[in-house]
């Protein structure tokens, strides 16, 4: 045995009681189990655990370090969480399908989430296909990373950034372009239906898509068109949408946003149960915090973004332009603000790409502009057109009654959507796992300790089809986390937003220290996460 480690309270990923084992590691898997009071097992090297907590390595369902891990090796904000895998290409706009003008849009229009602009030389973009950026990746990166086919993408390739019906052709193309990534490795495909272009698709495109990925035994993750005003009818049109194409659902970031949808989250959740009685194949995600996360520009009406990003800034220059998408923000309730009028108090300014502007950081939009002496839409706009479109905003807009409820569901999953740019980032992105564990299962009850871990490995790694992973089982990879059921916390605050957490002091991956002695090692032993046929087929 390479690694023997002793006297673990095992979790093993299946929601049942936990037990006293030693785990012995082979070759990178699990190769033997003994609990207590069976035979010792030995081992090239051990590690007394002293009752730490052993469960499977967690599962990141939603995740936008599309870049940070060919940035950042180091990548401890995931690493030191107990993340040893995470799922890219979310809420339809990421790198690959490209081609060169698609990339350059394409890096535009998200520099907010992933940095990257045009005239970033950090990362080589040296692939276009999605088979070329998951090669990328099995270079060696911090932990490893599945890819779904990026909806908005696609689109922006095969269309562009017209509010129109695709043409047939146009329809045939983006097809083509979700089989070859799928083909390539892609577990699925995403959607960002309140981000332009991709919420330019009408149900019936989003189908003929959808029974694409059915066909390669993936699933549909979409950022649907609504969490505010129109919510439930959002859900209803994926569960419907999905029941027509034969496909996988999962839901991005599954939550009951604004005032409007305070205490509503019971309603969400009968609507999944009759879906699921009646057969539907459905999974979704949640990050443990009620603000949200996005890009400024992502507010607007999705009229003042067709064209793409130079096209918006033109219409922010335009002064009566300008003033018709101050009229749909505050006034009638813009589709990019899920149909509800602004309250420019509860947008907080988190990040932005000009270091010049950092003086916004931190304050929200309103108290921005009451320290400019200016009305709040005409900071928002000033912002907008300097920083060229790259500020990310926190919204606070979320309920803590609905994240619990939400959270408890029989198909629920974790998901960071962690943004990793900007000097202040949600704290979510450092601290959403040690924060499921420490704040909701051992100091508020709402799961136990084992059905939290369940939620964070074993659900996400059936979804993914993943057969050997999200389970302590022998004959499993060894992508494992220890921790102190007692101590772990999220170290990240809203006030301090990248600090790590406590209590986790051990992750392998592959049967290698990731996290040792709560450091981080030089270890990349992640690697891309390939499309795998579903389990007995």
């Amino acid at each position: 045995m390479d690694l023997v480690i002793r006297d673990a309270r095992v979790i093993d990923g299946t929601g049942g009681a936990s037990y006293r084992a030693d785990v012995a590691l082979t070759g990178g898997r699990i190769t033997a189990i003994r609990r207590e009071g069976e035979p010792a097992l030995s081992g090239v090297r051990t590690l007394d655990a002293h009752g730490l907590a052993l469960a499977p390595g967690f599962i990141d369902m939603h995740a936008h370090s599309d870049l940070a891990l060919l940035r950042d090796p180091d990548h401890s904000a995931k690493a030191a969480q107990g993340v040893t895998l995470e799922v890219l290409g979310q809420d339809g706009l990421s790198y690959a399908p490209v081609d060169d003008a698609t990339l350059a849009a394409v890096r535009t229009a998200i520099t907010g989430w992933n940095g990257g602009a045009p005239g970033d030389t950090t990362v080589d973009f040296d692939w276009r296909t999605v088979g070329e950026y998951l090669d990328r990746l099995d270079r060696g990166i911090a932990v490893n990373a599945a890819y779904l086919v990026p909806q908005g993408t696609v689109r922006m390739y095969a269309v562009g950034w017209e509010d129109r019906p695709a043409t047939d052709a146009e329809l045939t193309g983006m097809k083509r372009l979700v089989a070859e990534g799928l083909e390539q490795g892609a577990v699925g495909m995403s959607s960002g239906l309140t981000y332009t272009p991709g919420m330019y698709a009408n149900g019936s495109e989003l189908a003929e898509l959808c029974r694409v990925v059915a066909a390669y035994d993936g699933y549909y993750c979409p950022h649907h068109r609504s969490y505010g005003a129109g919510a439930l009818a959002a859900y209803q049109e994926m569960v419907e949408l999905t029941r027509e194409a034969g496909c996988a659902l999962h839901l991005a970031h599954a939550t009951m946003n604004f005032g409007v949808n305070k205490g509503r989250a019971p309603e969400l959740l009968a609507l999944l149960d009759d879906a699921l009685d009646a057969g539907a194949d459905i999974t979704l995600d949640t990050y443990p915090y009620t603000p949200g996360c996005t890009t400024l520009v992502a507010v607007l009406p999705s009229w003042a973004s067709e064209g793409g990003p130079d096209s918006v800034l033109a219409r922010l220059r335009d002064q009566e332009t300008a003033e018709r998408i101050r009229h749909h923000l505050e006034e009638i309730g813009s589709d990019g603000c899920h149909g509800v009028p602004v309250e420019w108090d509860t947008i907080e300014i988190s990040g932005v790409s000009d270091p010049a502007l950092t003086d916004h950081i931190g304050r929200t939009v309103r108290q921005s502009a009451d320290a400019r002496g200016e009305a709040a839409w005409e900071t928002a706009r000033r912002l907008l057109i300097e920083d060229r479109l790259g500020s990310t905003i926190l919204q606070h807009v979320g309920h803590e009654e609905n994240v619990r409820a939400i959270m408890r569901h029989r198909v629920h999953t974790g998901g960071s959507d962690g943004i990793l740019q900007g000097l202040k980032p949600h704290p979510r992105a450092y601290g959403t796992f040690p924060h499921y564990l420490g704040r909701y299962a051992r100091d508020l009850g709402i799961l136990s300790l084992e059905e939290t871990v369940a939620h964070l490995t074993s659900r996400p790694a059936a979804r993914l089809r993943l057969p050997d992973r999200g389970l302590v089982r022998e004959g499993y990879r060894a992508d494992l986390v220890l921790f102190d059921p007692e101590t772990v916390a999220a170290g990240s605050t809203f006030e301090e937003p990248r600090t790590l957490p406590v209590g986790i002091p051990y992750v392998l991956i592959d049967g290698r220290f990731v996290i040792e002695e709560g450091a981080r090692t030089d270890v990349l032993a992640g690697r891309a996460v390939r499309r795998t046929a579903r389990i007995g087929s």
